[in-house]
């Protein structure tokens, strides 16, 4: 059940409204939360055509946090940020699939997400790439050559966790050999049996890996939270353009800084 509550400011134009949702306030600006007044980074990439047709069609509304949030971290590994950062097509010259200091920048933010959830105690879940040979590639093999790698090998020191953002006793982790962190992994048994109602999408690659673990969650009834500054993509119009679309139809794609702030606005887990 959502409510929602609207304050008119000073100028009597823009507002500041409430999304209620499960108990639980978050903040967002006016237009069922969609920041219509703010700079958004896929602005640049739509036609005021574009504008017109999802605004008329409705799409794009907020549906806020729930209670019980858990943060999933998607293939942050050495093979998709590089060993430092650095420009992407430097950091290619060691990982392939590497994305540089696009993928650094994403994971200082995902080291404030972490410290806010843990201190709430939330679940936090990595799902990560490893593979154990050629044939666990499976098409990847064909379409991007570079999938098939001794770095994507089990072990091997492309598929660390960074160490910055690395798993702490009692987190998770998900091996996976596709985009979404839902495919043919146990994730889903692991959700139910925490009783998580929110998932906070963080990682690799925003048009990729994240779109298709967005896309599932939200398919299997979960609120989807992704917040913009704590994914990465080495195609800067394909991660703007798919945090658009995610927007517009599976998440709410808000900062880092509201995700921490709509955190500590929650009871922190009960432990059981």
């Amino acid at each position: 059940m959502t409510a929602r509550l609207s304050v008119p400011a000073a100028d009597g134009e823009n507002r500041v409204t409430a999304n209620v949702c499960a108990g639980h306030e978050t903040k967002s600006t006016d237009r069922e939360g969609d920041l219509a007044m703010e700079k958004r980074i896929w602005d640049q990439y739509l036609t005021e055509l574009d504008r017109q047709v999802y605004e008329k069609a409705g799409f794009g509304k907020s549906v806020g946090f729930g209670k019980r949030p858990a943060v999933i971290i998607i293939d942050v590994q050495y093979r998709t940020v590089g060993e430092e950062p650095a420009p992407i097509l430097e950091a290619m010259n060691t990982y392939p699939t590497a994305c540089g200091d696009r993928g650094w920048k994403a994971v200082g933010q995902i080291r404030r997400i972490l410290d806010a959830a843990r201190e709430k105690k939330f679940p936090v879940i990595y799902a990560v790439v490893e593979r154990k040979d050629e044939f666990d590639t499976g098409r990847w093999k064909d379409k991007i050559p570079g999938m098939v790698g001794q770095e994507h090998r089990i072990g091997s020191r492309g598929t660390q966790i960074v160490e910055e953002i690395e798993p702490m006793p009692g987190d998770i982790i998900v091996s996976k050999r596709y985009a979404s962190a839902f495919f043919g992994t146990p994730l889903m048994t692991y959700l139910n049996d925490l009783d998580v109602d929110t998932l906070i999408v963080t990682g690799c690659t925003t048009s990729g890996c994240v779109r298709g673990t967005v896309v599932d969650a939200f398919s299997y009834g979960f609120r989807v939270i992704v917040p913009e500054d704590a994914v990465y993509d080495r195609g800067e119009v394909s991660h703007a353009i798919n945090l658009f679309d995610m927007k517009s139809k599976y998440a709410d794609v808000i900062t880092t800084d509201e995700v921490i702030q709509a955190l500590s606005k929650l009871p922190p887990r009960e432990q059981g």
